[in-house]
């Protein structure tokens, strides 16, 4: 089981923050294939019935400016609900993670690494956080990937998120997720954690370097909604989870939220954030929900 005492004692880099980022990151590197889409991360979801427009917007989570432009905020004004891949406002978020974080069958870091890789990543995780590997003993792999990739960037992390509640937490309005914690980190489950565990020591083995470089450059895609490039970046990922398991990362996902999405919009004119890669191929969500009849057209 995790030791929840031992996780409380690992907070000199603020760990209750640092859950709060899991969520946001754990995914931000599920990039997939693309047919070619308008260079926009805002879209709006019109016709099938709808009375009223609703939107949805390509998220990075994490940034060094997560700044909304005018054109996010007037759709945000134009909306009553705001929904995200999670529920970022549930208060219960942070305690279904840390009820969800543990391997499977009493697996832990020891038994998935050699006595020379536990020491070499024992000695990159006090480097990066103060704390030994030990405190992370039973985490799922991806978790500790996760903490990793706040490393990528030399400035305070912010996310879109983040800026999208707080619009729409002035705006009094509620904010809801089109998945529980429970189901986005069941993934990790399904994903052998050995390949997870691999992937983490191919990531440490240049102290960053290569992944640094990668996220810079998606950012860098990011900022001028360039999905091409974006998709340029991802068709070269030869990270076994991503090469292996992007339909558990991505594609079902999708599949999962049309309805979910369709229904929420038929309620009331709702504001969507996603990370951009779900936005993008033939069975990303935009494709998928024109395929549900739905007019989804990029905002200049």
């Amino acid at each position: 089981m995790l030791d929840l005492d031992t996780y409380e004692k690992t907070k000199p880099y603020k760990m209750k923050k640092t859950l709060s980022i899991l969520v946001l990151s754990i995914l931000s590197f599920s990039f997939s294939w693309s047919q070619d889409l308008e260079n926009s991360l805002l879209w709006e979801i019109s016709g099938n019935g709808l009375e009223h427009s609703s939107y949805i917007f390509g998220t990075i989570h994490m940034t060094c400016d997560a700044s909304l432009d005018d054109k996010v905020k007037v759709a945000l004004d134009h909306t009553s609900l705001l929904v995200l891949e999670l529920d970022m406002d549930d208060p219960n978020m942070n305690a279904s993670m840390m009820q969800n974080m543990a391997m499977k069958d009493n697996q832990n870091m020891q038994s998935l690494l050699t006595d020379e890789e536990y020491a070499e990543l024992d000695a990159f995780v006090k480097s990066k956080f103060g704390a030994p590997l030990d405190a992370f003993q039973t985490f799922k792999p991806f978790f500790l990937s996760a903490m990793v990739a706040t490393k990528f960037l030399d400035c305070p992390v912010q996310s879109f998120e983040a800026e999208l509640m707080k619009v729409t937490k002035e705006q009094n309005e509620e904010v809801l997720g089109l998945e529980s914690v429970e189901d986005q980190l069941s993934i990790f489950d399904e994903i052998p954690y050995q390949v997870q565990i691999d992937d983490l020591m191919e990531s440490i083995s240049d102290d960053l370097a290569k992944d640094k470089v990668k996220f810079l450059k998606i950012t860098e895609y990011y900022n001028t909604s360039n999905l091409a490039g974006i998709k340029q970046l991802t068709d070269e990922d030869d990270t076994q989870t991503m090469s292996k398991y992007k339909n558990l990362l991505l594609t079902n996902r999708n599949k999962n939220w049309i309805s979910k999405i369709e229904n929420y919009a038929k309620e009331q004119p709702t504001f969507f954030g996603v990370g951009a890669a779900h936005l993008i191929g033939n069975e990303g969500v935009i494709q998928l929900l024109r395929k549900q009849g739905f007019k989804v057209t990029p905002v200049k």
